[in-house]
């Protein structure tokens, strides 16, 4: 298991995100397309939820925690924007510090999640998944909300071919995809 490897993909993540809020105003956070539809702070909270639930104890008990209300997670209740950010990095840091305890002598221990068996290579897996699919809707949510003033956390329209001449200009060598974006931003490698 590349413990390394899944820590920069969820940090990548959790950067995506963080250049989606820094865009957006308070009221975008709440916006909703329709009635059925979920808004940004809601699938934020959902995600902090999720996260909480998965990552303490993890090690020890089952992922789905008797105090988690996941029904709960898809009402809308944060009141501010900065309400919503401390959620968001209190999720994270939680998965963050839970993956920190992985070591020689724990990584092949089963978890569980609603007493399902997971390895913990399995269980990143899983969850890197999931936060993928719910990041990339905050993403795109954001990206409609900006319209032409979004700022392109990836490579923007037409530059494809700019993006991959620089690419190929340099030698070949070792590295993850997030670790120019992820030094870029100073984005801590734990």
């Amino acid at each position: 298991m590349d413990l390394e490897s899944f820590k920069k993909q969820f940090r990548y993540y959790m950067l995506l995100g963080n250049k989606t809020f820094e865009q957006l105003d308070e009221k975008d956070i709440f916006w909703q397309f329709n009635e059925e539809s979920n808004s940004i702070a809601v699938m934020v909270k959902h995600l902090h939820g999720n996260m909480l639930s998965r990552w303490t104890n993890f090690l020890t008990e089952d992922g789905e925690k008797d105090w988690r209300n996941r029904d709960d997670e898809f009402l809308s209740s944060y009141t501010y924007k900065a309400e919503m950010l401390n959620k968001w990095e209190e999720g994270w840091d939680c998965l963050f510090k839970a993956l920190d305890t992985i070591n020689e002598t724990n990584k092949e221990q089963l978890l569980y999640v609603r007493n399902m068996g997971h390895t913990i290579e399995e269980a990143c897996h899983r969850q890197l998944a999931h936060y993928a699919y719910h990041v990339g809707q905050i993403v795109y949510v954001g990206r409609m909300l900006k319209a032409d003033k979004w700022k392109s956390s990836s490579i923007p329209k037409g530059n494809s071919e700019k993006y991959n001449q620089e690419k190929f200009s340099k030698a070949k060598e070792k590295q993850h995809f997030t670790d120019e974006l992820l030094n870029q931003d100073n984005i801590k490698e734990a």
